[in-house]
């Protein structure tokens, strides 16, 4: 018999974490360890592969539907969502893991919800999304035709960030900054992406004269011209010597691609040497702010519609309005 686990006791069997990877160890000696992947929702899909698992889902518990939603539904979603879902998921499990499907009521989502609002009015809300999202797979897939006891419970009101950054502000904090925070700073300003797009960035990304990009969060292709500051920008970056070249275009001193925990940590860094409170995030807003030209701040952010930028620069800029005389 294997020994009883010291911690993660909601995994599955065989299934165990080394570091920040997840593998897969054979049940027969001698033991034979399999990478799986360091995303956990990715490695559970890949688990359940070699497993040939397939779950009683006579059963009807929450726990099955919802493994059945890791296993079919994650692997669309992009690595982002998976890894925030997978946190989600593992604080739905505990409370409603045990329950059948039909047995969830909207009495019960609210008690869920006014707890977990004690302390993380936000994540609740999301929490109840996912909550809702796996509902609604179960009566897709047969095993509930219950209405989705998420109906008519109030979320908890949310408060969009409305920080904008003035140029002063940005580059207090550069002066501050790690040379690899500026250039993430210069790219994300210029071509108004989130962090984790312009931390993608590779090298062979930029051709034909623009910078191409695939949005992490809604898969929006859009191709950004290389021309005036960001030409200027770019050739600064591909200049500077490194002990090494990777295939990113903002790499750290060792030449490898810089992770989001380090331009975290370095940006935190220098934004409390310039005494500042804004987010590197904040960044993509003032893009679209300082635009002055809405319909250019639609298509550099790759919003859907007007009304989605108008709301965005509104919230940080305010409406400008003539005087009574």
């Amino acid at each position: 018999m294997g020994r009883r686990r010291e911690s993660n006791f909601d995994d599955p069997p065989r299934f165990h974490r080394k570091g920040n990877v997840w593998y897969h160890v054979s049940g027969t000696l001698p033991r034979v360890w399999t990478k799986l992947s360091n995303d956990r929702a990715e490695a559970l899909r890949l688990w359940a592969q070699r497993e040939g698992v397939r779950e009683d889902e006579s059963t009807r518990l929450f726990s099955v539907v919802a493994r059945r939603y890791v296993r079919e539904v994650f692997p669309t979603k992009s690595v982002q969502t998976r890894r925030d879902n997978d946190k989600e998921l593992t604080n739905l499990l505990r409370v409603f893991g045990h329950m059948p499907i039909d047995a969830i009521a909207p009495m019960h989502i609210r008690q869920y919800m006014d707890i977990r609002g004690q302390t993380a009015k936000v994540r609740a809300n999301r929490e109840k999304a996912l909550f809702s999202h796996i509902f609604n797979k179960a009566r897709e897939w047969g095993f509930t035709t219950a209405q989705n006891p998420c109906q008519g419970v109030k979320g908890f009101k949310e408060t969009g960030r409305s920080r904008y950054v003035t140029d002063e502000e940005f580059e207090r904090v550069k002066i501050n900054a790690h040379y690899t925070v500026v250039d993430a700073m210069d790219i994300a300003l210029l071509t108004g992406q989130r962090p984790a797009d312009v931390l993608k960035i590779r090298r062979a990304d930029i051709r034909d004269g623009a910078l191409w990009i695939v949005q992490n969060k809604t898969g929006a292709r859009l191709g950004i011209e290389v021309t005036g500051e960001l030409a200027a920008v770019i050739d600064r970056i591909k200049q500077r010597p490194c002990k090494a070249i990777s295939a990113y275009l903002i790499q750290d001193e060792n030449g490898q691609p810089l992770s989001q925990f380090a331009l975290r940590s370095r940006f935190d860094k220098a934004r409390t040497l310039a005494k500042v409170d804004f987010q590197f995030r904040d960044i993509r807003a003032k893009a679209a702010t300082d635009t002055g030209d809405l319909a250019h701040s639609q298509k550099l952010l790759a919003h859907k519609n007007r009304e989605m930028t108008e709301h965005y620069v509104k919230a940080r800029a305010g409406e400008r309005v003539r005087p009574l005389r």
